[in-house]
């Protein structure tokens, strides 16, 4: 697999150019300035996990767009350890199982949440949905502006279209699963 930090900004000059937009189009349609998309094209900077999806939304394509392996079968799952995408957000790990897939609209991730880990998602595009499944630990997922308790073997559907975190206050690593409708 391509190192994320070179695949990133590949991958969003590519789909700016593809686009025809300037930096100052891309900042208005990501609500990502334009100084910072243009070091993330540079190499300069590596986007936390909360402006990556800001930047996906913004370009209307999913999240594992951007961190999928492109030479991988879709067809076939993934099996490895999720991945680091910023040294900022050393507590939350992401690991695409099911990259997007344009057929049934949807992709499936594996999420590590370290102890202690709070994050919040922005706002994806209207319709999106997410189902959210925790194989271990524990953990809270904020939606409609309330945490809720979500243990394992229990799930929790909803509307990701609004912002949305989760987050674990337990002393052992929450691992989710975090199927993504769009």
């Amino acid at each position: 697999m391509e190192n994320l930090s070179l695949r990133i900004p590949k991958i969003l000059k590519s789909l700016r150019q593809e686009k025809g937009w300037s930096l100052d189009r891309a900042s208005q349609e990501t609500g990502v300035s334009k100084a910072m998309l243009g070091q993330i094209e540079r190499s300069e900077s590596s986007p936390t996990i909360a402006t990556l999806w800001k930047i996906a939304s913004g370009f209307n394509v999913s999240f594992s767009f951007f961190i999928q392996d492109l030479n991988q079968n879709q067809s076939m799952h993934r099996i490895g350890n999720p991945e680091q995408l910023h040294p900022k957000d050393d507590k939350i790990f992401v690991m695409p199982i099911f990259p997007y897939d344009e057929k049934f609209r949807f992709e499936v991730f594996v999420i590590e949440l370290l102890p202690g880990c709070e994050h919040f998602s922005p706002a994806h595009q209207k319709g999106v949905v997410e189902h959210i499944i925790v194989a271990s630990g524990e953990l809270e997922v904020f939606v409609r502006g309330a945490w809720h308790s979500v243990k394992e073997g229990e799930g929790l559907g909803f509307e990701a279209d609004q912002s949305h975190g989760y987050r674990n206050l337990s002393k052992q690593k929450a691992v989710f699963h975090d199927i993504i409708h769009y």
